[in-house]
């Protein structure tokens, strides 16, 4: 679907952007984990496929490192829709390419009105379901919103001296886990208010980790809308492998 400027349109549309500027480095690997092969095609693919297959989503936008925005896997995912634009909008930090990206699509003709979905290309177990979940539940209520998990482990607090010279870590207490959820992505904004926040953190030098904070840190209180297990971040080898067995077993 176009691109160009929505201001008629009667309600906010649906756009989806993944940051994918990163190195990856904790994974190792040749490539920026995002583009490895993952059972059988790029990581970043599957994120890139459930946004296809979501009717809601009218463009994905995806910000790369502007070193990398003419390699030959970018060709390949380019043909699994007209909708998904790629933009040398990468950044050094993952709140800079999102700004970035933010702002090509402004720049772009999108409504400063439509809502944005900005989803970890890491998190490759995301689908059509959850990002409808998502959006159904951030539309009805008209403000912003992320899928999220109730924490289910006890948590404990380490002792912060137990670790000095190879000395194993002690715990020192027990956090209660009331109240207490794991973010996931994708992260529904405003596409104009989130650009402005993000900026403003930047700006402030605060410490964003994901779009949910940098709207708290601007006086708002997100949605958490419950996500799914599979929808965890691929972060660590181990992941790697059970993020694999998970795809392997669910396309076959």
């Amino acid at each position: 679907m176009p691109a160009g400027n929505q201001s008629s349109q009667s309600s906010p549309q649906c756009h989806a952007l993944l940051p994918t500027a990163g190195t990856g480095s904790r994974l190792g690997g040749a490539l920026p984990k995002q583009f490895q092969e993952l059972a059988g095609k790029p990581m970043l693919g599957y994120a890139l496929d459930a946004f296809v297959n979501t009717p809601e989503i009218a463009s994905i936008w995806v910000g790369v490192s502007p070193s990398f925005i003419d390699n030959s896997i970018l060709s390949a995912l380019l043909s699994k829709s007209p909708s998904i634009r790629f933009t040398p909008s990468g950044g050094p930090t993952r709140q800079e390419t999102v700004r970035n990206t933010l702002a090509e699509m402004l720049k772009a003709g999108i409504s400063e009105n439509d809502w944005v979905l900005v989803h970890d290309a890491a998190r490759p177990g995301i689908t059509p379901k959850l990002i409808q979940k998502l959006i159904h539940a951030v539309s009805q209520a008209g403000e912003g919103g992320l899928l999220a998990m109730p924490l289910a482990d006890t948590l404990k607090m380490a002792d912060a001296n137990s670790a000095i010279a190879g000395n194993p870590n002690r715990a020192v207490r027990t956090i209660s886990r009331d109240h207490l959820w794991q973010a996931q992505t994708p992260q529904m904004f405003g596409l104009k208010q989130l650009y402005d926040v993000i900026a403003e953190g930047i700006r402030l030098e605060a410490d964003i980790t994901d779009e949910a904070s940098a709207m708290e840190l601007a006086g708002s209180n997100p949605l958490l809308i419950e996500g799914a297990t599979r929808n965890f971040k691929v972060t660590h080898p181990a992941d790697w492998d059970l993020m694999q067995t998970l795809l392997q077993t669910t396309n076959n």
